[in-house]
């Protein structure tokens, strides 16, 4: 058997697990990554969950989040504004290519496909290495950056898996005693996404054949409170393509969950039940909608539905590691009165933030719903989330050297794991944990002695993408004090604003065109706080003659709170027919 050693092995070419082993990669240290599947990117490629959720904001585009959306934006030559659930969808190959591009181009990343972890090498308390079938690495940091914390139960390091009552952490949604839905689903559903598309009128598809225990009964009513077009454009792809990811009445699945982490043949029959339920409600679809709609080819590289179907389920919740430190419900919700969480500070007063996120609690149970404290704020015309930052030690085992996380499993309650699992909070997490691991290297020392304001510092600095680790509304990474005052509050957690808002000069406001914006006239209306739209000067050009404003950007958030309401107005941004708003990025002078 093949013997390799390294400074840093990466398990798992997922989302959390590509971006750690970039960051190491990038900042010098000798890496290995050992993927199980050829496309690298996990929820954002090969899971087939195209369209991101969270960190939208303009403010929040940075570090590899930040990268991978401008390359996304140069390779994709239709742009990414076409569904109504994310601002960002694109084909996954697109995604897919990019991170295996940024993989070849570092001579010290060695990529491995195929392979999945057998046994952990192992010190004491110290974890050296991992078997797989064909070879074994050493390592002096192992990332686990499984779809399901599969090291962390190889390795018997000490995780949880399924929900904790209010007792636990006192927790306001958690339940104070045990309910049904915690005994019929021990975890949030996955999903086995596939992508359909639209040949157009009058064109019959191939058609899309029932899979064993087909019960169309599972599926009525999945857009009745949306309507057809509504329901498609939720996921809108280019090329008249959609990705379906539907909650209601849909494609999650999670009969028998646990089953994912009992033996191989468990996991088999419910990745089978799993695909055939998707395959179920592409059949579904077609059926109901007509044979315009049908799988999509040659997206993913396999031969199921002739590459219409994602290589493996979406997995929403994994193992989640017992760690230094616990994300616990409390610390994602805003504080009273303020529009952002809290910012953890550790037993020494260091303020602890790696990454954040600012999506809302988000849980998926097919067929119920439990109640959940609300985190959602009105911002930019919008709904969006509070943002919360993540803990450097709810990467670190509490008992356990030599080893960090790097996904969806980190040291995070069940229910707090609803808002903590997006992309883009996992793609910062993937980021820290690989800047962490290289870091102890060149320090030699173990993550849980790691200074965080070294890591913080070195995410900030970072030559290629850096990162922010304080959530900022108005401090976009462009901005010439981004990292004054990124560094301020990481050294005075104390002084950061419930605004969210960083004390800025209200500088002179410039109208900018960026590249793909176009230009609209109409009547500037306020319908309520945060809530705007415009009676455009020339209806005929588009479907509607009215549409919601929305914008990423502060400065034109600021703006549209205060322009005059009954006013025309000019602005200059992306047309959305699916979400039927204007996506602005900047407001021209008045028409005279």
């Amino acid at each position: 058997m093949d013997h390799l050693t390294t400074d840093v092995l990466v398990v798992g070419g997922g989302t959390g697990g590509v971006v750690a082993a970039l960051q190491a990669a990038r900042r010098g240290a000798k890496t290995i990554l050992v993927s199980e599947f050829p496309w690298l990117g996990g929820m954002l490629t090969s899971a087939g969950v195209c369209a991101p959720d969270g960190n939208e904001l303009a403010a929040f585009q940075t570090g590899v989040w930040g990268a991978f959306l401008r390359e996304l934006r140069q390779r994709q030559p239709e742009g990414l504004n076409h569904a109504w659930v994310s601002f960002f969808t694109y084909n996954p190959q697109v995604g897919a290519q990019i991170f295996a591009d940024w993989v070849s181009q570092l001579p010290n990343l060695q990529w491995i496909v195929g392979q999945v972890p057998l046994a952990v090498l192992r010190q004491g308390d110290r974890i050296t290495g991992v078997q797989f079938p064909n070879f074994t690495i050493e390592a002096k940091i192992t990332l686990d950056g499984t779809e399901l914390g599969d090291l962390l139960a190889i390795a018997e390091i000490p995780h949880r898996w399924g929900w904790e009552l209010q007792s636990e952490w006192q927790e306001p949604s958690a339940p104070a005693t045990e309910i049904p839905l915690m005994q019929r689903y021990s975890v949030q559903s996955p999903t086995w996404v596939v992508i359909l598309q639209d040949f157009g009128e009058g064109t019959v598809a191939p058609a899309i054949p029932e899979p064993p225990h087909y019960n169309p009964d599972h599926f009525r009513g999945s857009w009745d409170h949306y309507g057809v077009e509504e329901f498609l454009n939720y996921g809108r792809l280019p090329g008249d393509r959609f990705m379906i990811n539907w909650p209601q009445y849909g494609n999650d699945y999670g009969e028998g969950v646990e089953r994912l982490i009992q033996s191989p043949k468990a996991k088999a029959e419910f990745l089978q039940e799993s695909l055939w339920h998707t395959q179920g409600f592409a059949h579904f679809i077609q059926t109901n909608l007509g044979q315009r709609y049908g799988l999509a080819p040659q997206i993913f590289p396999h031969t199921i539905g002739d590459g219409a179907y994602a290589l493996h389920p979406y997995y929403r919740e994994s193992r989640r590691l017992q760690g230094l430190v616990t994300v616990q419900e409390q610390d994602i919700l805003p504080m009273p009165g303020s529009q952002v969480a809290p910012l953890p500070v550790d037993e020494t007063g260091q303020m602890s933030a790696i990454a954040y996120g600012n999506y809302a609690n988000d849980h998926h149970y097919p067929g119920t719903e439990i109640p959940l404290q609300p985190k959602s704020i009105r911002w930019g015309g919008r709904w969006t989330g509070t943002p919360f930052t993540i803990p450097y030690g709810s990467l670190v085992p509490a008992t356990t050297d030599g080893f960090l996380v790097c996904e969806k499993n980190i040291s995070v309650s069940h229910i707090a794991n609803g808002a903590t699992r997006l992309q883009p909070a996992v793609m910062g997490i993937g980021q820290a944990a690989g800047m962490a691991a290289a870091l102890c290297i060149e320090h030699n020392c173990q993550p849980r002695n790691l200074n965080v304001r070294l890591l913080q510092s070195a995410l900030l600095t970072d030559p290629t993408a850096p990162a922010a680790v304080i959530p900022l509304f108005n401090l976009p990474p462009e901005h010439p004090d981004w990292l004054k005052w990124q560094h301020f509050y990481c050294d005075r957690p104390q002084d950061y604003p419930v605004s969210g808002n960083c004390p800025l000069p209200q500088e002179p406001l410039r109208t900018l065109t960026p590249s793909g914006s176009q230009e609209f006239l109409g009547v500037f209306q306020r319908v309520s706080t945060q809530d705007y739209k415009i009676a455009l000067a020339h209806p005929t050009l588009l479907s509607s003659t009215t549409l919601s404003l929305v914008t990423l950007r502060a400065e034109v958030d600021r703006q549209l709170q205060t322009y005059p309401t009954d006013t025309s107005i000019r602005l200059y941004g992306q047309l959305n027919p699916s979400g039927g708003w204007l996506l602005v990025d900047s407001v021209g002078f008045t028409p005279s």
